[in-house]
């Protein structure tokens, strides 16, 4: 009878029939030695995540005074690890007179499960100094919980265990250490036991691949994934995210190509999470064409591959018209958070698209996110952009928290409408609440200071950001500085400036320079200037023009002339420009 009812409950528990089973056993009076009917029940019940039915049983064991089982036991702690209830994990556990390594391990893995990591390796610690050998599957949840708290040297400590047990060439082993090494950067080490592995797994080739992409390591995620291909190892779902990655960028969309027709070719053409990854890939390799048709052909389309089509068009800042659509479609579907809603007030802020920033703007109070960091931020970039400073200066003062974007973008703003002398004092108000200012913050206010005539306080600007806030300059700060110098008449020392920071290849500095010499009407820089130029950028017309205009303000006709000569000689004559004359009826292109 006995082995007929645990017959009967194994069937039911292989069909997955949970209360069908529960019934049977509650029918009859267990004894305790077939324990083995309550463990396969519990064992469903983890399989099922069913909660209810779990703690019942667990009840039942206890009502019927069954004594502690190893076997029973472990099952539990297995159960309670997947419900996310360790501290019921624990006390059966703790309970337990005896205990083998499937115990030990199901309750560092359950640690683990549950990301509470130090205790899953705490409990690894106390297991090895009881004396307990551990396995492959111990080492390896230790190992993962080694990797997520990103502890390469308690790793290696791990790996040493390893060495000593011999299960170096254990593959599930090996697939963890080099998760272990790649998570955490030690690429090197990661690809030494990757190279010593006989056979790899896809946790392995797919753990390379991740390893090399999160360390920036593009070209090497890529020949990994050839690599892989050449071995005949079918690529998954994770294979394939990362190597998108690697192709996301420029200069790499030939790469994203050939990764799509992979995609198509193994079958997942049409994975919902892989077409959000491809859309992203084209956006960043600049081919916003292909990401558009990716999310066309897409059958359940969502906020994510939205936002990140929507972000494609905030980058190119041109294609208005076809963002705004995608944004009505998508909220039919679903809710608009505050990524898409920031996507969205960037491309108004790159067309000046005001009277759309200002509907957006009113969706953000609606959904409540009026004080948003992000949202705030975007919506004084926008403001600023578009001509409406006092909406900006308005959002600015009302926002409760503001870090260094929002100052910038005030400070920017100020410094594009004119107001110099605003921009530095918000500057003097930002460094005296104690926040750093960052090189963007240091380029607009040099931009307003240089638009403004205010030689001084750029100077002092320039000062703080090297020597108070220890920031490089780039090459954009110089030309601001130089530019600022040159609107001052202060030729020399602009020019003194771009050659002691070796800047004098820099074309854009060379060229503020020209401008500000054809202003000021000096013409034995702006000879000195134009033919530096001359050199760097040979076809660039301009540099010609401005020398001659500036022979011709200082009545030199015959070096104007020649200057003229030597440009239709050296590049052809210039191309002529035309005006574009629009009116209701028609496009006529007139001749200037």
């Amino acid at each position: 009878m006995t082995n007929q009812l645990s017959s009967l409950i194994n069937s039911l528990c292989h069909s997955r029939k949970l209360r069908e089973a529960i019934n049977l056993a509650l029918s009859h009076t267990l004894e305790p030695h077939q324990y083995t009917i309550y463990s396969k029940i519990i064992q469903l019940c983890t399989e099922l995540n069913s909660t209810k039915f779990g703690h019942f049983i667990h009840s039942r064991i206890i009502t019927n005074g069954f004594p502690t089982n190893t076997s029973l036991s472990t099952r539990l702690i297995m159960f309670y690890s997947k419900i996310n209830e360790m501290g019921n994990a624990r006390k059966v556990f703790d309970q337990m007179s005896n205990r083998t390594v499937v115990t030990w391990t199901a309750l560092i893995s359950g640690y683990s499960h549950n990301l509470d990591y130090e205790e899953s390796l705490r409990v690894f610690s106390t297991m090895h100094c009881e004396g307990m050998k551990a396995n492959q599957f111990t080492y390896a949840s230790a190992l993962s919980s080694s990797k997520r708290l990103l502890c390469l040297e308690l790793g290696k400590q791990i790996q040493g265990c390893v060495q000593k047990r011999r299960f170096v060439g254990n593959l599930f082993v090996q697939s963890a250490l080099v998760d272990l090494h790649s998570k955490c950067g030690d690429m090197s080490d990661a690809c030494r036991v990757f190279e010593s592995m006989e056979t790899r797994d896809l946790v392995s080739w797919n753990a390379m691949i991740g390893g090399y992409v999160a360390q920036g390591m593009s070209d090497d995620a890529i020949l990994v994934f050839c690599w892989m291909l050449v071995e005949g190892i079918v690529p998954d779902v994770f294979t394939f995210g990362s190597v998108l990655r690697a192709t996301a960028g420029k200069n790499r969309l030939a790469a994203a190509i050939i990764v799509h027709g992979y995609i198509i070719q193994f079958g997942l053409g049409s994975h919902k999470f892989l077409n959000g990854s491809l859309i992203d890939a084209y956006v960043k390799c600049g081919d916003l064409d292909s990401a558009t048709q990716v999310y066309n052909h897409m059958q359940n389309k969502d906020l994510v591959s939205c936002t990140s089509l929507i972000k494609g068009y905030a980058l190119e800042g041109t294609n208005c018209t076809s963002a705004l659509r995608l944004f009505n479609e998508v909220q039919k579907y679903t809710a608009i958070d505050a990524i898409l809603l920031c996507s969205m007030i960037n491309i108004c802020a790159k067309t000046a698209s005001l009277s759309l920033g200002r509907q957006l703007h009113a969706i953000a109070l609606k959904n409540q996110n009026r004080h948003d960091l992000a949202i705030c931020n975007a919506l004084i970039d926008m403001y600023s952009k578009s001509g409406a400073l006092e909406d900006a200066k308005r959002i600015f003062a009302e926002m409760e928290g503001k870090n260094v974007i929002s100052w910038t973008s005030l400070i920017a703003g100020y410094g594009k409408h004119g107001y110099g002398h605003e921009a530095y004092e918000l500057y003097i108000r930002m460094r005296d609440e104690g926040l750093k200012p960052n090189d963007v913050t240091f380029l607009s206010l040099l931009f307003a200071c240089s638009h403004n005539g205010l030689t001084i306080q750029g100077w002092e600007c320039f000062s703080d950001m090297v020597i108070e806030y220890n920031i490089l300059p780039r090459p954009e700060h110089y030309t601001c500085l130089v530019d600022l110098l040159g609107r001052a008449g202060r030729l020399e020392e602009a020019y003194d400036l771009m050659c002691r920071v070796s800047a004098d290849s820099d074309v854009s500095l060379l060229g503020a320079l020209l401008g500000a010499c054809s202003t000021y009407g000096y013409v034995n820089l702006g000879e000195i200037v134009a033919r530096r130029l001359f050199k760097l950028e040979p076809d660039n017309l301009a540099n010609y023009v401005v020398l001659s205009g500036i022979y011709a303000a200082a009545g030199l006709w015959d070096l104007a002339r020649e200057t003229r000569m030597l440009m239709e000689k050296r590049a052809g004559s210039k191309a002529r420009g035309f005006s574009l004359c629009l009116s209701a009826s028609e496009n006529e292109a007139l001749l200037t």
